[in-house]
């Protein structure tokens, strides 16, 4: 019988090395293949995304900086940043509910490590975040910005972040594949988030109580690369909530995955 086609069967939870490296780069291709088929036959293909990016920051960037009554070389720079963090965020918080749902054929008919679904995800975002660093070269070179000693601390804090995400992701796989409304209230939630998020602003231009702000943990996510990409170390709070964060989305990734990879087959 061609292993490839099965009876649903509890998947396994070990871990390897060798095995991971292996999942790591079947991940990377099928995340390299969706964003190519996403964009077949296009003019530009991938670059849409930048495009779309810089259109939006530079035109929120003009209208928020006068809304804000600043100056559009301190605030377009901030607003690059949040923007292009938020769509990578949202984009991976959004598809995380769904993540094993539309990966259900395969799940069901082909044995390969769970993690490889929210790891496809993950990846495939990451892509999207690369083409979008140049509108961060190009905004930084428009309005004279230089990059700092502290600017290479933004390197691992994308890492943490992206570690942080991948965690989120397979808890949210999980919780959404035997909740399926929590895929209506994620999306329904994320534009209120949006606004509670510094992604137009940073915390230190509001006046009223900040506590909302730093209730959401997509403040944190934001402000802790935002601060070295502007030249600021972030502060010992970004680091410790950051911390914190990714410590506890990977102990209930991990013990969620431990305990309940075995009936995610059947919830799907």
């Amino acid at each position: 019988m061609n292993n490839t086609l099965m009876k649903p069967e509890p998947q396994e939870s070990g871990f390897s090395l060798v095995e991971f490296r292996t999942v790591l780069r079947i991940a990377f291709y099928l995340a390299l293949s969706d964003v190519r088929a996403r964009y077949k036959r296009s003019v530009l293909g991938p670059l849409w995304i930048t495009l779309g990016a810089t259109v939006g920051t530079f035109g929120l960037g003009l209208l928020w900086s006068q809304l804000f009554h600043m100056q559009a070389e301190e605030f377009v720079p901030s607003l690059t940043v949040g923007l292009i963090l938020w769509l990578f965020i949202s984009g991976i918080l959004v598809d995380a509910p769904t993540v094993f749902v539309r990966q259900a054929s395969t799940i069901r008919n082909v044995r390969q490590p769970l993690y490889i679904y929210p790891l496809q995800l993950v990846i495939r975002h990451l892509i999207n975040l690369a083409h979008n660093v140049p509108i961060l070269l190009v905004v930084w070179m428009f309005y004279g910005i230089s990059f700092k000693d502290t600017s290479w601390m933004a390197l691992p804090a994308v890492a943490v972040l992206t570690l942080t995400l991948f965690a989120a992701t397979v808890l949210l796989g999980f919780l959404g594949a035997r909740f399926r409304d929590l895929e209506h209230i994620v999306a329904m939630v994320m534009p209120i988030l949006m606004f509670l998020s510094p992604v137009f602003y940073r915390p230190s231009y509001l006046t009223l109580n900040k506590a909302m702000i730093w209730i959401n943990p997509i403040s944190h996510w934001i402000e802790l690369v935002r601060y070295p990409l502007l030249g600021e170390s972030p502060s010992p709070f970004l680091m410790a909530t950051n911390g914190a964060l990714l410590l506890a989305c990977s102990l209930l990734a991990f013990w969620l995955y431990r305990k309940k990879h075995r009936n995610l087959v059947f919830w799907l």
